[in-house]
């Protein structure tokens, strides 16, 4: 690898900074949800197409984007991924970049990551002609919906030749500066479930006429949790969460339906299906011993999001070189779920976790929180990382 032109990267990225930090705020101030990202994936594709040598394809799996820079000379396909859509939440922010869109926010930093990818692409496009092989810039849509982006833009051809694949994740758990992973099993499957009780409706003060859907629904959420703590071996990671819980019209009316929505979490493949009959047993079994009846609807989301050895390694030893081996940190798996999880199944790589985090409180909030922000210089170092990954491999 040449440290010189890495090193003239590095510096051709840095004076994108205020352009970077442009991008992302205008995403900020426009956000779209998930598979509905039209204006979105319209902006990135035009920046795209303004870079001399990068092919655009559009509507990848329906609503991605994706860039291809082909090299001088022939070598490795890297892919480095960014998503781009936002999630259904009220920006309560107080900037002059927050959300223009009632209700809906980047509130996971998907506009940075869109950013920084956009000014890794502006700049390696300008020394393909110093490139031994070829890179893939993956935009992907819906990251934060399953079934997601990544599963249809697989299918439609976006890792075609690559041979590694690098995504990154601005984080406001990790500190500004610090830059890691969790090798091995990293982030959790992500199941959801919806469950429909149906009793039979009546007056408050006859609760013997009817069949009361919320004391059943409430014995389905005790049930559920059950599970956990007596189903399934303890040494194994479990999440079963229900967020939402809908019935009644009026208090004394005993509500013929209610509805449940929720979430599991699993890193096991076994014990992922094991869960997902449990809870189809107990929302029989507690519903007909209360002469209910229940319909449930059962989605397999993403799988556990594994990091490599070897792609973890490279990333680890990246990062020392690039800001100093204090700067890596090695971080603990989360329930959380991604859909680069996807790529990670049929190819070599890493999923990375850069820190956004200062002493300000407004970097403090948590992903998917109303006040969720970074701090922007997280984008340089998102970039610095691609950058260095692409010299590694694609350079002599």
């Amino acid at each position: 690898m040449s440290a010189s032109l890495l090193d003239t990267w590095i510096e051709e990225l840095e004076k994108e900074e205020s352009e970077l930090i442009g991008v992302r705020r205008y995403l900020h101030q426009h956000p779209e949800l998930s598979f509905e990202e039209r204006k979105t994936s319209a902006f990135i594709a035009d920046r795209l197409r303004s870079l001399e040598g990068i092919e655009v394809r559009t509507n990848v799996g329906g609503g991605g984007v994706l860039g291809f820079l082909r090299g001088r000379a022939p070598g490795p396909t890297l892919a480095f991924r960014a998503d781009f859509d936002a999630l259904p939440i009220q920006d309560e922010k107080e900037t002059p970049y927050k959300s223009t869109v009632p209700g809906v926010m980047h509130a996971c930093g998907h506009d940075g990551h869109t950013s920084t990818l956009l000014g890794v692409a502006k700049v390696l496009s300008r020394f393909r002609q110093e490139l031994n092989g070829n890179i893939v810039f993956i935009f992907q849509h819906a990251e934060e919906k399953p079934p997601g982006g990544a599963k249809f833009m697989i299918e439609d051809g976006a890792l075609d030749g690559v041979d590694e694949v690098y995504g990154i994740h601005v984080s406001s758990e990790v500190p500004y500066g610090r830059i890691g992973l969790k090798e091995g099993s990293a982030m959790a499957a992500v199941d959801a479930f919806g469950i429909t009780i149906r009793g039979k409706g009546g007056h408050g003060a006859r609760p013997h006429d009817a069949i009361d859907s919320i004391v059943v629904g409430s014995q389905v959420v005790s049930g559920l949790q059950q599970i956990v703590s007596r189903r399934v071996n303890p040494l194994q990671p479990v999440v079963i969460t229900v967020g939402v819980f809908q019935a009644g019209t009026a208090f004394n009316v005993i509500a013929d339906t209610a509805k449940l929505e929720g979430t599991v979490r699993t890193f096991d493949k076994q014990v992922r299906s094991q869960v997902e009959k449990e809870i189809r047993h107990a929302v029989q079994g507690i519903c007909e011993s209360a002469h209910a009846r229940a319909e449930i609807d059962y989605l397999n989301g993403y799988p556990p999001l594994v990091n490599p050895k070897e792609g973890a390694a490279r990333v680890r030893e990246t990062v020392g070189r690039l800001f100093g081996a204090e700067a890596f940190v090695e971080l603990p798996a989360v329930m959380g779920a991604e859909d680069f999880a996807y790529y990670l199944e049929r190819k070599p790589g890493a999923f990375i976790h850069v820190g956004a985090r200062n002493d300000e409180e407004r970097t403090h909030y948590p992903h998917h929180h109303p006040r969720f922000d970074f701090d922007e210089r997280a984008l340089l170092d998102a970039g610095k990382v691609f950058l260095a990954l692409a010299a590694e491999s694609l350079l002599e």
